[in-house]
């Protein structure tokens, strides 16, 4: 093959990873590969003068999860960064300039608009000249305010990520044939749906980078940066510096990456100049601005080891294969696990019974398989599940995916999503159990069931051996476990995972029935009909949860081994806002938040209802002006519409 038909061969290939990679599909290539190729592409077209229109060289990456339907063409174009892996030519770019250095986060790229101090836009970048305006989402993303003091006309750019331990916790819990390969992609994808609740319920965090435009003139790019954290975003971490100390800051930036200081995603790092009008001279080239900023990406450090073995590990429907291979010292870290993803994975790298695996560790954080050498043999797929012993069969994607999985329903392994309410804060509130630690301990046979999480105490001298652990964190872990025994009723009924039964419902058991009223009747085979919000259609569910026997017998194991506080039936009818309903919605500021807010209403005898209707006495709007769908409503029917320090005035005691 000659340079130019390489060049061809590797602008598909790139062009295809990139649309996978940006569009929330499975990897086409590691992030380790794209960069090799992406180098090789450069060097190739200086020597040959062959750039094709279509070349990554020349074009920013089009999310292909962007809506082709609502397209939004950007006020200033969102051109990418040229990069460099190397300090000295960094230091020449700086020259005598002062400079800062932030984090360069793995994220989707959004672009927000303020105009007369709200919120006027959110659009992706898209191909850098336009991209998809999901505005709709503004109250499913965290990090920016929706009203700003600066009443002019405002241009911010940052990155949309979700951290690493939302993303483990997403990606053990996720019911589909296909896991997420990383964060990046997990939020690719999530900002591609049309569901707000569960865009929300990732925990997307918006993450200021640059003030493209605002109609002052704030000349200092650190001047810039701390007046949007004023004004309320969350802004990436910086540091000022020159040329003479710059190795010194990325040498501090990239240590607090390699010892996980950093939960957000990070793949380098971003140098721009103080001087932002300075900034702004410089020519376009490429999709390169000269002058705007340049990405520092850490140099690539990779290992070789043995294979010792595959160890498959179940995690909801998916039986996933990690790599266990001998120790190795990667950037500072002794690795001896990596994810090898899924069958397909495996075959690509061409896993044998018998290899050595190279191994890299992604944007400096998680163990990755890049290539594999000198392998024999061929690796073989368990037939039967780790955690419970049923069948296994191999499930292909429609993008032709191999995935292991269990058969069997009722496998532990499938209810992690259920452990982790359990001990969630509004259930039994244990800390140090997230659920990747959960879903090793099913895999080491440690828990069946909800109970056997109070006797973990009989595993300690193992838990202390695994990877991970101490003797310290073990300590911590059990002592959470032995202080959340003494527990309020309506957090252990929301933490049994009884279907339709959430917090609200939990509360209205206990208030009008008490802890014990609620487990005679339960036993009783009673009906729940007569408790008020509750329902026939709950109540059903309460009790076929309490039919099957496995439940039943859990919820015994339970009852034995912790105490239940706060389980009286309480009487609030002569409260302050009995016989009144509220709807509650937008921010709020007297309140830490919405649910704090409810307590208040719900302990003082009055109800918070989701939507606006007849029965509705107040709907509190701190945005009483806004044609938001409830505002409308409440007009349209004569329900009166009161800010949040109006209910504290009319309705709170001041003492």
């Amino acid at each position: 093959m000659d340079k130019k038909e390489r060049v061809l061969e590797l602008v598909s290939l790139l062009n295809r990873a990139s649309d996978a990679y940006y569009g929330g599909k499975d990897e086409i290539i590691s992030n380790y590969e794209w960069d090799s190729f992406f180098d090789e592409l450069v060097l190739l077209e200086k020597e040959t003068g062959l750039i094709l229109p279509n070349s990554p060289t020349q074009n920013v990456s089009d999310s292909a999860s962007d809506n082709t339907n609502n397209r939004v063409e950007h006020e200033f174009a969102a051109l990418s960064l040229a990069k460099t892996k190397s300090v000295d030519e960094l230091k020449a770019w700086a020259g005598e300039r002062d400079i800062w250095i932030s984090y360069k986060l793995d994220g989707l790229t959004l672009v927000l608009t303020y105009d007369n101090g709200k919120l006027k836009s959110i659009v992706t970048r898209g191909n850098g000249v336009a991209g998809s305006d999901i505005t709709f989402l503004r109250d499913s993303i965290a990090g920016f305010p929706h009203e700003i003091s600066y009443k002019g006309h405002m241009v911010v750019r940052g990155e949309a990520t979700i951290s690493y331990t939302d993303f483990d916790l997403i990606n053990e819990l996720v019911e589909d044939d296909e896991k997420y390969a990383n964060p990046r992609n997990l939020a690719s994808g999530t900002l591609a749906l049309d569901d707000p609740l569960k865009v929300k319920d990732r925990h997307v965090c918006f993450n200021a980078f640059t003030l493209v435009y605002l109609d002052d003139n704030i000349q200092s790019w650190g001047k810039r940066m701390d007046f949007l954290e004023k004004e309320g975003f969350v802004v990436v971490e910086r540091i000022l510096c020159n040329k003479d100390n710059v190795e010194e800051k990325i040498e501090y930036l990239t240590e607090k990456v390699e010892k996980r200081l950093m939960d957000i995603p990070v793949d380098g790092l971003v140098i721009c100049y103080e001087d932002n009008d300075y900034a702004q001279t410089g020519s376009v080239t490429g999709h390169h601005a000269t002058r705007a900023g340049l990405a520092f990406k850490w140099a690539d450090v990779s290992a070789f080891s043995k294979l010792l073995y595959v160890e498959w590990s179940c995690a909801a429907s998916t039986i996933s294969p990690v790599a266990v291979f001998e120790p190795v010292s990667l950037e500072g870290t002794i690795v001896q696990r990596a994810s090898l993803c899924n069958i397909s994975e495996m075959e690509r790298l061409g896993i044998g019974d018998d290899c050595t695996v190279e191994v890299i560790k992604a944007n400096k954080i998680i163990p990755k398989c890049i290539s594999v050498k000198d392998s024999n043999g061929v690796f073989q797929i368990p037939k039967e599940c780790p955690v419970c012993g049923a069948l296994t069969n191999v499930n292909i994607s429609p993008s032709g995916t191999k995935t292991l999985h269990c058969q069997n329903p009722e496998c532990t392994a499938k209810s992690v999503q259920k452990f982790s309410r359990f001990v969630s804060k509004q259930g039994m509130d244990i800390d140090g159990l997230s659920g990747q630690t959960m879903l090793k301990f099913i895999n080491l046979g440690y828990l069946r069931g909800f109970s056997d999480i109070f006797r973990l105490n009989a595993h300690s001298g193992e838990i202390m051996a695994l990877e991970g652990f101490g003797e310290k964190s073990v300590s911590n872990m059990l002592k959470a476990v032995e202080k959340s025994k003494n527990v309020k009723a309506v957090n252990f009924i929301f933490s049994l995972c009884i279907p339709q039964i959430g917090l609200d419902a939990a509360k209205k058991l206990v208030g009008q029935l008490s802890f014990q009223g609620f487990i005679d009747k339960l036993k009783a085979n009673e009906g729940f009909e007569d408790v008020e919000g509750i329902g026939p259609e709950r109540s059903n569910s309460i009790l076929e949860w309490y039919n099957n026997s496995k439940n039943a017998s859990e919820l015994e194991n339970l009852l034995q081994e912790v105490n239940i506080t706060s389980g009286e039936a309480k009487n609030n009818a002569d409260g302050s806002l009995t016989g009144l309903t509220f709807v509650i919605t937008g921010d709020v500021h007297y309140y830490k938040n919405r649910d704090e807010f409810k307590a208040y209403v719900e302990a003082n005898g009055g109800k918070v209802a989701g939507s606006v209707s007849n029965k509705t006495a107040f709907l509190v709007n701190n945005d009483i002006e806004s044609n938001s769908s409830k505002n409308t409503k409440a007009k349209s029917l004569g329900i009166p519409i009161i800010s949040e320090d109006e209910f504290v005035e009319r309705f709170v005691e001041r003492k």
